[in-house]
């Protein structure tokens, strides 16, 4: 049976929710592999992130308790809102214009949250000094994303708040590595 995208987050957010509260009390200022972004920095880019994607189908979204504060239950409070909204098929079937043309809720949010959440349930659990192995399905799809956004958007996804320059991985290194430098990531 095929994955659906609203099981897909749920199954991507339930992990990156577990990386977000294995974070220990000290590390939430540790930078991340995201320059400038502190462990804290990057969930509040995610939750951010869920607001911008609602406000594209012009859904209310309601603030969380403050990153600064919890970043846990920011994050969940985020999450929760961005699941509602795909598990109701009225919601996920909305349309708007967005950053690669016409596109619907859940779409956009599989080709970009959903992505963000295995790019950065890394870069967290890389600052946080815990697990960061990527399931190897997971892996396998951001490759294939990664190589349709390559023909779709070219050098413009090489920009600020996107991916950082492509690296070059050592001789030999496993597909997590060489997915992640593509994208900007040293993971050796």
């Amino acid at each position: 049976m095929t994955e659906s995208i609203a099981d897909r987050y749920r199954r991507r957010a339930a992990r990156m929710t577990q990386t977000v509260a294995a974070v220990a009390a000290d590390r939430w200022e540790t930078f991340t592999p995201c320059e400038e972004w502190t462990a804290r920095d990057l969930v509040r880019h995610l939750v951010d992130t869920q607001a911008m994607f609602a406000g594209f189908v012009d859904r209310p979204f309601e603030p969380g308790p403050p990153v600064a504060d919890d970043p846990l239950a920011a994050w969940i409070a985020a999450r929760d809102q961005t699941q509602a909204a795909l598990d109701d098929p009225a919601v996920a079937a909305l349309e708007f214009d967005g950053f690669t043309g016409r596109s619907t809720f859940e779409s956009a949010v599989d080709r970009f949250l959903s992505f963000d959440l295995v790019a950065h349930r890394w870069d967290l659990a890389r600052a946080a000094g815990i697990d960061e192995q990527i399931p190897p399905d997971d892996l396998a799809a951001m490759q294939v994303a990664l190589e349709k956004l390559t023909e779709e958007m070219g050098a413009a996804m090489r920009g600020p708040g996107a991916f950082g320059p492509e690296l070059e991985p050592p001789a030999g290194a496993d597909q997590q590595t060489r997915v992640l430098a593509f994208i900007g990531r040293r993971a050796w």
